[in-house]
Order: C-alpha cells, then structure tokens, then sequence
C-alpha cells in the first residue's frame, strides 16, 4: 500500500462577521453572520480529461471509499484582524 499526504492551505480575505468558533469535540469551524457554520475541508473533485470541467462526485459510495482512506485530518484557522 502506498502512502499520499496532502497538505492544504488557504489564505482568504472574507467579509466582516465571520468568526471562529469551536465544536463540543474542540474542533475549529468558522461562524458565519447568518448562524450558519462552514467547515473547510477536502472534497474530492473528477474529471475524464484534465483539461475539461472538475466536478464532485453524486455517488456516495465513491464518496465513502475515498474518505475511507483517509487516516487523519487537521484543519487549523488562524484569524488575524487588522
């Protein structure tokens, strides 16, 4: 079996409002002005050619396969107000 890391960083200007937040497992999420909250993480995107239009997956079962194999996540936020 073959190992793969990803390691995933954004660096985003957002709107007013959003706030960090944390989750009863203390685990980050980002609070958003409409009491909605939003997780970033991965999602698997596919395409038949890769110079054609990437789109996520509609099968769950592809979905759950993938995810199987993940082995550990971290998703830090760090937000800086200026």
């Amino acid at each position: 079996m073959k190992k793969l890391t990803v390691t995933i960083k954004l660096d985003m200007t957002i709107p007013e409002g959003w706030e960090l937040a944390q989750t009863s497992t203390g685990a980050q999420v980002i609070k958003l002005p409409d009491g909605k909250f939003l997780d970033i993480t991965i999602e698997p995107m596919f395409a038949t050619d890769p110079e054609d239009t990437w789109t996520s997956t509609q099968d769950d079962d592809v979905l759950n396969d993938f995810l199987d194999m993940i082995e550990s996540e971290e998703v830090n936020y760090d937000l800086i107000t200026h």
